[in-house]
This record gives structure tokens, sequence and C-alpha cells, in this order.
């Protein structure tokens, strides 16, 4: 045997050895983010129902008649749209928008409302406590702004939208 092969029968395993520690190490640092790590607020909501109790009159609209509203939410920002489905031409016409960041602690869910269509309504903080069963959020806390005088209950139901 010459030194050569030698060496080669002393190297060989050392290099095996580090290109398979090399290669686990890879897979475990570059792991990609999916679906399933997102915490589940996030997504894009339908909302079907909102119940407004204020003093002690209750309204409940149902957002699935003459409008359509949703709610975007990502990692710290949400956001809400509602428009009437006539164009703007029917009885009751109808644009609304607003977002912000938000916080979620549990199930303590924070908005902190940063821009509303109705201006009155910026820079003002909500907190809700969510339930998300399957797929519907649930949101219920009170709106309270002293300078607009509301004082209010708000619960609000969605549905998750489902992606192409």
């Amino acid at each position: 045997m010459n030194l050569h092969t030698n060496l080669m029968k002393i190297v060989t395993p050392f290099i095996v050895a580090a290109a398979l520690l090399t290669s686990c190490g890879n897979n475990a640092t570059t792991k990609t983010e999916t679906k399933e790590d997102k915490p589940p607020i996030e997504g894009t909501w339908q909302l079907i129902s909102g119940t407004l109790t204020e003093k002690k009159n209750t309204v409940v609209t149902d957002y699935t008649k003459d409008q359509k509203a949703i709610k975007i939410i990502n990692g710290d920002h949400f956001c809400f749209l509602i428009h009437d489905l006539t164009k703007g031409k029917g009885a009751k016409p109808n644009f609304s928008s607003g977002g912000g960041k938000y916080t979620l602690v549990g199930d303590k869910y924070t908005e902190y409302l940063e821009f509303c269509n109705d201006r009155q309504w910026e820079n003002n903080k909500f907190d809700f406590t969510i339930t998300i069963k399957n797929d519907t959020l649930t949101q219920q806390g009170i709106e309270k702004i002293d300078s607009l005088g509301v004082n209010r209950i708000n619960i609000e139901k969605y549905v998750r939208v489902k992606s192409n």
C-alpha cells in the first residue's frame, strides 16, 4: 500500500461525515414559513354580521345583504373594507375603510386605528376578545371615543375567505 491509498482510507470517512453534518445543518436553518406557522388570526375574513349595543339599544346588521365587508390581518397590521353592492347607486350607498397596527396576546386583540375614512375615528385604540372556531372569527369589545360620544359594545362575526 502506498501513502496515497492509506491517506484516502483515513480522510474519506471524515469528508463523508462533514458533508452529512453540513447538509443536516442546512436543512435545519433553511426552513421556510408555511401557512401552519402563521397565527390563526392572519388572513382575509369576510364580515357576516355585526351587533352594536349602545345604551339599551341593539342593532344587528347582516353584512351578507346589500353590502360586503372584509378584514385583512397580516403579521402586524389589519385593514377593513366595506361597500354596498350597488356601486353607490342604491338607496344606501356606502364605502368605509380603515386600518392600522394591532397586537394579539392570547385572545386579547387590540386595534390601533391609524387610518379611517371617518377621520374622527383615527388614532384610537379598541380592545377586543377574539375566538376562532374552525373558519369563524368572533371579536367582541367596547368601542369608546369620548369626543364623539361613542360608547358601545361591538360584536362582529367573520368567516375565513378561502384562497384559490
